[in-house]
Order: structure tokens, then C-alpha cells, then sequence
């Protein structure tokens, strides 16, 4: 009875309680690991919702935003033609229409970007992709031979974004504000001061061709251009330098220096995608614009034939305006909340950065890769840009702006676009190599 009573127990202590919690806990692994499977499968499936949510958020931000992005599908089309058919005129032309919207875009990814950069790296990043699209259709151009292309198109970058785009913003804001609009002076004379210094570097190297004073005839002009090029690349880095060390608010309004902070937050802004949306957003964007380029580069040659337009006005009048479609908004826009130092950032700060590091850049790379790239912009051309660069000094010594000058700039453009609309050019056909 012991024995069994032992026995008993014994199995009832070895065998029942160890076998109902060996049980127990095995059920209950199995529930924790079903449960921990569903956690993971929730998170996963909720990880993937969260992820397309914000892309698709991130694309209505930036394509269905602005009405200006209603240009986009002819990008696509501008492709779909060219592979389809051999109408150059309309490649080249819907091409022109698709990197409009996807310039404005460019822009507005950069801005997006330095919010989360500071103003230091967001001058930089402004420096950088504010003519990106300039930059890379004379990429292209130069790839392909195109020197004439790559001068002209620079050249009716600067063109535009002093006399037309100025123009617009000076026009524009002086409707809206019919007093006197005021600009902070100093900064206006240090910009037209290295405009005046980028006239020079184009003037040398034309007068020398022209007076056929060169101590070695071909090489030198090329020579003196690299020369040049290189000191205004330096001076333009020296020029960067000194606005973000000494000068960091010198595109603050003239208006809110002299008036105390009321506590109003209307104009501040915030960004509308995270940083590195905007990084993405700048990569495909820039992608999209050298595609695109590829195609409007390829077909400007056949597009003047086709449409009896000269190449000159092609690449001084057609391409800048393309290229220049976020300056012309932003600038128009400022000029109108009564921020006109920072329109004359957009305008006359692009132009800087086209005359002073656009072109010397264009002239280092074609003398890198091979491409003799000089800066004699010829006769013609040059005296545009002089004239130009004077009638804005003159406009600007003042200080102030109103709707008047602004047409006046405008008008100045419309003279500029016909001159170029009747001009031939002697070099075109010289091309390519």
C-alpha cells in the first residue's frame, strides 16, 4: 500500500504536474510564435501601406501642386515622336515644353533641401542647381560639337535673367505697390561690378580675334580664355565665400530690417516633403532634364530648317526661357509680397552665377575633354551683353524700382529677341568638327 501509495503519488508528482505544464507550455509557444508571425505580417503589410502612402503623398506634392506640371506628359510625347516619326520640329518643340515644368520642379526641390541644410549649404545647393538646366543642355550641346550652342545659350541665359525676368519682377511689383519698391543698393553695385568683370573676360579674347593682335594666331584667344576662365571661377568661389561668412542676410527685405517684428508668421515658410524626398526628388528630376536634353540638343539644327528659325535665336531667345521658368516665377512672385532684394537675388544673382560659373565651368570642361571652348562669344554677341549689363547698372544705382522700369527692361528684351531673329550667324555652320 506504501509502495503503491508512493508509487502513486510519485507518478502523480513525476508524471501529471510534469506532463500538464510541458502541455501548457508547448500550447502556449505555439500561440506566442502564431501571435508573433501575425505581428510581423501586420507590421509588414502596414510598413508597405506606410511606405506607398508616402510616395504617392510625395508625388501629388510635387506634380499636382502647381499648374505648371500639366506641361509634363509632353516629355514622354516629345520621346514617343522621335522614335516614332521623323518630325524634328515637334520633337524639338514638345521637348522645349517638357523641361519647363521639370526646371520649375528642379528648383523647388532645391529649396525643399535647404530648409534642412541651413543657409550656408542651402547657397551652395542654390549655386549649384539653380542653372542646372542650363548647364546640362550645354553638356550636351558640347558633347555633340556644339560650341556656338553652349556660348549662345549661356549668353541668352544671362539676357534673360536681366532684362526679362528683372524686367517682369520690377513690372509686376510696381502694379501691385504703385509707391516706389526699394532694394538694399549695395548688394545690386557688388553684383553689377562682377557682371561688369564677366564682360570683360568675354571682351578680351573678341577684341583680340577681331584686331588679329594675337602673339600666336589661333592658340592664343584659346590660351587667354582658360586663363580668364580660371580667374573667374576663383573669384566667383572668393564671391561665395564672402555673401555666406559676411554678408548672410543680404537678401533680407529692406522692409523687415527697418521694421520691428509684430509677431506676424504669415510669410514663413515650411517644407512640404521630408529631406530625403527632396534628395530623391533632385536626383530623378535632374535625370529627367538630361534625357530630355539628349532630344532637344539632337534636333536643333533640324528644328531651325524646319520652322525657318535661325539657330542663333534658337539658342539665345528659345533655350534660356526654358531654362529660366522657376527664376521667372519666383522672381514675379516676390516682387509682388514687396521682397524685391530677393527678386534681384533670383535675377541678377543667376546671372552671376551663370557669367562668372557657367561659363568659365563650360570652358575647363571642353578644355578636358577636348572641345576648344573659348570665351570670344564674337562681335555681335558680346556687344549685346555690354550693353545689357550697363542699361541694368543704370537701372539699378538707385535703389528703387517701380513698374516703368520694369517695362522698360522688358521692352529692351523684345529689341534684344528681334535683333537675334534676324541675325546670322557666321560661325553656326561651323560647328561640329
Amino acid at each position: 500500500m506504501v509502495n503503491a501509495n508512493n508509487l502513486q503519488m510519485t507518478g502523480s508528482i513525476e508524471g501529471g504536474p510534469i506532463m500538464e505544464p510541458h502541455d501548457e507550455g508547448f500550447s502556449g509557444s505555439v500561440s506566442t510564435k502564431r501571435n508573433m508571425f501575425s505581428i510581423e505580417a501586420v507590421s509588414e503589410n502596414w510598413g508597405k501601406r506606410n511606405i506607398l502612402r508616402t510616395v504617392i503623398t510625395s508625388i501629388k506634392i510635387a506634380f499636382l501642386s502647381d499648374k505648371i506640371s500639366l506641361l509634363i506628359p509632353f516629355g514622354p510625347l516629345a520621346i514617343l515622336v522621335a522614335h516614332l516619326t521623323s518630325h524634328h520640329g515637334w520633337v524639338f518643340f514638345f521637348s522645349l515644353l517638357g523641361i519647363i515644368p521639370l526646371a520649375e520642379r528642379l528648383g523647388w526641390a532645391t529649396e525643399q533641401l535647404a530648409f534642412y541644410t541651413g543657409p550656408t549649404v542651402g547657397g551652395l545647393l542654390n549655386a549649384t542647381f539653380g542653372n542646372a538646366t542650363e548647364l546640362i543642355i550645354s553638356m550636351y550641346a558640347m558633347k555633340h560639337g556644339m560650341l556656338r550652342v553652349v556660348q549662345q545659350s549661356l549668353l541668352g541665359s544671362i539676357l534673360s535673367n536681366m532684362l526679362l525676368v528683372l524686367g517682369c519682377a520690377f513690372f509686376c511689383g510696381g502694379i501691385v505697390h504703385p509707391k516706389q519698391q526699394v532694394f538694399n543698393k549695395s548688394n545690386a553695385v557688388m553684383s553689377s561690378g562682377l557682371l561688369l568683370m564677366a564682360v570683360m573676360g568675354l571682351l578680351f579674347p573678341a577684341v583680340l580675334h577681331f584686331t588679329h593682335t594675337e602673339l600666336h594666331f589661333g592658340k592664343s584667344e584659346l590660351a587667354l580664355s582658360r586663363f580668364s576662365s580660371c580667374i573667374m571661377l576663383i573669384a566667383y568661389g572668393g564671391y561665395i565665400f564672402f555673401q555666406l561668412t559676411s554678408q548672410k542676410n543680404s537678401y533680407t527685405p529692406i522692409n523687415e530690417e527697418t521694421s520691428p517684428d509684430d509677431g506676424s508668421s504669415n510669410d514663413e515658410e515650411s517644407p512640404d516633403i521630408s529631406k530625403y524626398e527632396s534628395v530623391i526628388w533632385l536626383s530623378i528630376l535632374t535625370l529627367a532634364i538630361s534625357v530630355l536634353s539628349e532630344y532637344l540638343v539632337n534636333t536643333i539644327e533640324n528644328a531651325s530648317v524646319a520652322m525657318d528659325i535661325p539657330i542663333a535665336f534658337i539658342s539665345v531667345i528659345l533655350l534660356p526661357i526654358v531654362g529660366n521658368a522657376a527664376e521667372h516665377a519666383s522672381a514675379i512672385i516676390f516682387a509682388i509680397k514687396d521682397k524685391l532684394d530677393i527678386s534681384l537675388g533670383v535675377a541678377i544673382g543667376s546671372s552671376t552665377q551663370i557669367s562668372m560659373f557657367a561659363i568659365p565651368f563650360c570652358v575647363v570642361v571642353g578644355w578636358i575633354i577636348g572641345r576648344p571652348l573659348d570665351l570670344n562669344f564674337q562681335l555681335f554677341e558680346t556687344t549685346t551683353l555690354f550693353m545689357t549689363v550697363l542699361v541694368v547698372a543704370f537701372m539699378l544705382q538707385d535703389g528703387t524700382s517701380n513698374y516703368f522700369k520694369g517695362l522698360m527692361l522688358v521692352f529692351c528684351y523684345l529689341i534684344v529677341a528681334a535683333s537675334f531673329f534676324v541675325h546670322i550667324d557666321p560661325q553656326s555652320i561651323q560647328d561640329k568638327p
